[in-house]
């Protein structure tokens, strides 16, 4: 039988639950159960630690707190959408057609995030906690994103939207998948081209510029 001392620095406990990832992915996927199904006040560090299979201490060496968990969790349901977001306006210019193809783009893309997102974390965005100063760089990028849909939206639509109520009406159309997923409709069956159709619909686009849209903005999406 083996004496040789246990390694110092990152104590774990024996864990079987999900043995290819990591401590640091299994530490936020439990957070993210443990705070959407008995929320994020009722929750200790102590409690996800023994949902892992680790030792409290060891959680520490991952993440400071559970706010700083509760941020993670948070960016990584917007984060990729900012940057898809950003990188498909750059693009746009002054073209209305463009930026039609391009929301419904970024729509998918962000259904898809969001559908994505370990135990629909989405629905923590509106916990009292989340607007502590420490959430400062969340509530940044998503205002980002928010703006990025207000800029498409205002340039493709032929209405007389403002920029800002565009964009607050189509982030919360896509939004409406953390609340589909809250009545229990699994995330594989979200239906992606619906909701970013839907956002085309909202800014008054017709029955063929939605469709054009929708077919040239298919072509930007990312290949799986």
């Amino acid at each position: 039988m083996s004496t040789r001392p246990a390694k110092v620095g990152r104590p774990r406990a024996v864990s079987d639950a999900a043995p290819e990832t990591s401590a640091r992915d299994q530490i936020l996927t439990a957070a993210a159960a443990l705070f959407v199904d008995q929320g994020f006040g009722q929750t200790s560090t102590r409690a996800i630690a023994e949902a892992v299979g680790i030792r409290q201490a060891s959680l520490y060496y991952h993440f400071a707190g559970k706010d700083e968990i509760l941020v993670e969790l948070l960016e990584t349901s917007v984060r990729p959408s900012v940057d898809v977001a950003e990188r498909f306006a750059a693009d746009v210019g002054d073209d209305a057609t463009r930026a039609a193809a391009t929301l419904f783009a970024l729509a998918h893309v962000d259904v898809g995030t969001l559908s994505s997102t370990p135990h629909n974390i989405g629905t923590l965005y509106l916990l009292p906690e989340v607007q502590d100063a420490r959430y400062d760089e969340f509530r940044g990028e998503r205002d980002r994103l928010q703006g990025v849909y207000g800029r498409l939206g205002a340039l493709a639509s032929p209405l007389a939207i403002p920029e800002p109520l565009i964009g607050s009406l189509l982030i919360q159309m896509v939004e409406v998948v953390i609340q589909l997923r809250r009545q229990g409709v699994a995330p594989e069956s979200i239906d992606r081209r619906a909701i970013a159709t839907s956002c085309l619909r909202m800014l008054g686009l017709g029955d063929d510029d939605v469709r054009a849209a929708a077919s040239t903005g298919a072509l930007l999406l990312p290949r799986p």
